[in-house]
């Protein structure tokens, strides 16, 4: 890993901050980055019914709706950050948003599991512009902590996807069936296709637009990926994000199967969310104060300690699911307040190529979370420890890599 500072050219000017209202802007890029989750999340109570409609037997193998969707939306984090680049973050979200309403009308109409995870894999595809282009967009207007704290407000906004998705999930099924869910989500995009399109201007500046060239886009990955903390805190996000798609494969089955309580699927998501939701608030409110470092940091040594309480007391038969709803309420605020602080230091010398550099960033963490969540999914033992031994190892191995990255000086501002 190269200790260069400034691996990338600066841009000429300081980003000048959002072309439209503060408060529209956030909620703009919290909405879009949504999309993504609840593409993931809402299929998690309709996981039974979609496995006996197009018969998958195995609980299993049902993992593969979700796996699908994050497989796409991993891989073509490569082809949206390069486009997003030379065209702009405007032109390159409003065609993924319209591929994203043509996908999952697609899944709405699938005859056959093959067919659904065809359609699931172009979702991820497309919606995965959501993130490349939008953290780029917001790069383009801001950079350091205050791209920390609008990415903490994004998101904190952003959760409100996942507490309310599988709810969502849950009411369609009452009213409908399986497939009225992914008309539901083509729905959604055609809102954020309307709103982004009467709304955000472009906010690439056409004299820092890159072309298309292998030249080009293998110097800007190989930017990244040699830049101490572009890399560094990408492979950390990796082990953290690995760790939450496994939590993703496994909940339904863990509260279908472990606890037996599977009408209370959607509260303790919402409530493992909605903590979630809050750290991203408490970050966004001190993170110009304590720094992201500091933060992230100590989020994951939480985390650790945290993870170290639950295995052990899975290991020993004594878990129930009021111990489990706590003590992944606090895995997953201490995922929050790493994470976002994470993307946000991944990005701090990426001005320039802040496309491309979110594109190679994405495609690391998601595709190689995707495969240990996958991982993680198919240790599935009808118990909570392969979940639970996932996110400890994670943050172990996630503090390990921040410390080489900080050469040992934890903890500082």
């Amino acid at each position: 890993m190269s200790d260069q500072t400034h691996p990338a050219p600066e841009l000429p000017t300081e980003p000048l901050g959002a072309p439209i209202g503060f408060a529209e802007f956030v909620a703009l890029v919290a909405a879009l980055m949504a999309l993504g989750a609840l593409g993931t999340d809402a299929m998690l109570p309709a996981l039974p019914a979609i496995g006996e409609a197009l018969g998958v037997a195995s609980a299993n193998d049902r993992q593969f709706v979700v796996s699908a969707f994050l497989g796409g939306f991993g891989v073509a984090h490569l082809v949206h950050g390069p486009l997003a680049d030379r065209y702009g973050r405007r032109r390159v979200l409003l065609f993924a948003l319209a591929g994203y309403v043509v996908a999952n009308a697609a899944a709405a109409v699938a005859g056959s599991f093959t067919l659904l995870l065809v359609a699931r894999v172009a979702g991820g595809a497309c919606v995965a512009a959501t993130r490349v282009a939008t953290i780029a967009l917001v790069r383009d207007c801001y950079h350091g902590r205050a791209m920390a704290r609008v990415m903490s407000i994004a998101f904190m906004v952003f959760m409100i996807v996942p507490v309310l998705a599988p709810s969502m999930g849950q009411l369609v099924l009452l009213f409908g069936d399986w497939r009225t869910i992914f008309w539901v989500i083509a729905g959604a995009g055609a809102v954020m296709f309307a709103w982004l399109g009467l709304r955000m201007p472009e906010t690439l500046r056409p004299e820092a637009a890159l072309p298309i060239n292998p030249a080009r886009i293998v110097g800007g990955w190989r930017i990244a990926l040699t830049d101490r903390q572009s890399i560094g805190y990408t492979l950390a996000a990796t082990m953290l994000l690995g760790a939450l798609y496994g939590y993703l494969n496994t909940i339904q089955q863990i509260m279908f199967d472990v606890f037996r309580h599977p009408q209370l699927l959607a509260a303790v998501f919402a409530g493992t969310a909605a903590t979630m939701a809050a750290a991203n608030l408490l970050n966004a409110r001190i993170v110009m104060r304590l720094g992201t470092r500091r933060i992230a940091q100590s989020a994951l040594v939480v985390l650790i300690a945290t993870g170290v309480i639950h295995l052990t007391l899975a290991e020993a038969g004594m878990d129930s699911l009021i111990a489990f709803s706590v003590l992944q309420a606090v895995t997953m605020a201490s995922f929050a307040l790493a994470s976002s602080n994470f993307s946000a230091m991944a990005m701090e010398n990426m001005g320039a190529i802040a496309g491309t550099a979110s594109s190679v960033q994405g495609f690391i963490s998601i595709t190689a979370g995707v495969l240990i969540g996958a991982v993680i999914g198919q240790a599935f033992d009808g118990s909570v420890v392969p979940m639970v031994a996932g996110f400890l190892i994670a943050g172990v191995i996630a503090l390990t890599l921040v410390a080489v990255i900080e050469r040992g000086r934890l903890f500082r501002a």
